[in-house]
């Protein structure tokens, strides 16, 4: 059950949330963006253009509205053959090249792993507790070995994506309040990426920044099993994660309780009502929060607000996701069928669907 706050709590909140200026509270040191999907489009020919209208590199736009961070995920074998090894250490090469710094969000599974589906990689799926330990141990030092061979070592790595209530369904699923399994693969994952290279930060990503009460058992079971991490990651949504009152206290509470630095790995919001193509849209641009329309104003509006309620709580990163994934056909959003797919996130971007950005967007300090 949500915890509600007191109207006055809840007013106090959101005046310091949307009125302080940056920096007077603290400081979003990475200012990230999630570009899982752009080495397709390029791959197919799309275009990016900055607010003037000119054709740019998309990772200089990006810079220019404020990114220091990226973030690639990587999928064990896609049928697309996108977000594989292969083509993460093609694009970690190309963000490393340009200043940016990575971070890498293993999935462990061929496709989309989230709350509601950890489904493990097909060469995985009959291995048992034992062998998942290994193998998570083994793909993860290898694909951060082959980052930092080529001169991309990785800044940052998820052990997981959205792992709510566990990954690797069934074996590190969390059944009956017992997180054993899971902390034996996450220890793993953590092992590995400290062998693979010490300064590198290990983050655990859930997506319950919408409940105090649950962001609390998945860390209290963790970290009660002796899992090490080094960064709290939570995804916010508000049309699925609530207020932004409420995002604030949640990053303040597991801030002070685990003694973590707290990043917001996942946000974004609708800049149009519309919809490009005949996938239907992730979230339908009439699903709005804050009364805050679906326009370019509105979009850059509600990521500036996500952002200063992080910053005056506490946290230290937020992180838009697939800013670059418009609307171009060829890039849908299942790795089974990317051609006869569509893209369900062409109304989040911050690309128009013939790849202008949005003038207003900014990531701030």
């Amino acid at each position: 059950m949500k915890r509600s706050l007191p109207a006055a709590v809840v007013v106090a909140v959101l005046t310091a949330a949307l009125t302080t200026p940056a920096h007077a509270a603290n400081t979003l040191s990475m200012r990230g963006a999630d570009v899982s999907s752009l080495q397709r489009t390029l791959d197919l020919g799309g275009k990016y253009y900055n607010a003037s209208g000119s054709a740019a590199d998309p990772y200089d736009i990006l810079k220019s509205a404020g990114v220091n961070y990226a973030r690639l995920r990587v999928w064990n074998n896609p049928a697309s053959g996108y977000n594989n090894k292969a083509k993460v250490l093609q694009q970690a090469r190309a963000i490393k090249a340009k200043g940016l710094k990575l971070l890498i969000d293993f999935h462990y599974s061929d496709t989309w792993a989230d709350p509601g589906k950890q489904f493990p990689p097909a060469a995985w799926a009959s291995h048992s507790l034992a062998q998942l330990q290994t193998d998570v141990y083994n793909h993860t030092y290898d694909v951060c070995s082959a980052l930092k061979a080529q001169g991309a070592t990785p800044d940052s790595i998820q052990i997981g994506n959205e792992i709510n209530v566990g990954m690797l369904w069934p074996r590190g699923q969390v059944v009956n309040n017992d997180f054993a399994p899971l902390a034996s693969l996450l220890k793993q994952g953590h092992r590995a990426v400290k062998a693979c290279n010490s300064a590198t930060q290990v983050w655990i990503h859930v997506a319950d920044a919408d409940s105090m009460a649950n962001a609390r058992w998945f860390y209290d079971g963790i970290r009660d099993q002796g899992v090490a991490w080094d960064v709290t990651a939570l995804s916010y949504y508000c049309m699925w994660h609530g207020t932004l009152a409420n995002l604030y206290n949640v990053i303040t509470d597991v801030r002070s309780r685990y003694g973590k630095p707290v990043v917001i790995a996942e946000t974004a919001y609708q800049f149009t009502t519309a919809d490009a193509d005949d996938e239907p849209n992730s979230i339908p641009g009439t699903v709005l929060c804050d009364n805050i329309p679906a326009t370019w104003a509105g979009q850059a509006q509600q990521f500036t607000w996500v952002q200063n309620t992080a910053r005056n709580a506490g946290a230290v990163g937020v992180f838009y996701w697939e800013p670059t994934w418009y609307a171009i056909r060829g890039n849908g959003w299942d790795p089974a069928d990317i051609n006869g797919t569509g893209d369900g996130w062409d109304n989040m971007a911050v690309f128009d669907w013939g790849g202008r950005v949005n003038p207003h967007i900014r990531w701030t300090a």
